[in-house]
């Protein structure tokens, strides 16, 4: 599970320059052996321990590391 974790996080951030948040659908290429349930457990185990967060736009739901991208600087704004 960690090494999983580790190419989930290490994927983001060759990414980070150009797109800070993904759909699930991006990262099962990453795991083309694991069912797309196995990987949603991986996912949601980044975002329990806050290495990752969801954003929702609404009708979409999108995975990112925790703090990037020009998003959350506008949420931590007063």
């Amino acid at each position: 599970m960690e090494d999983a974790q580790k190419i989930i996080v290490d994927f983001l951030q060759s990414k980070a320059g150009s797109k800070s948040k993904f759909y699930f659908n991006d990262f099962l290429p990453l795991f083309p052996d694991l069912k797309p349930r196995e990987v949603k457990k991986i996912l949601s185990e980044l975002v329990k321990t806050e290495v990752m967060e969801y954003w929702s736009s609404g009708s979409t739901t999108m995975y990112g590391l925790k703090g990037a991208g020009k998003q959350a600087a506008a949420e931590h704004e007063e």
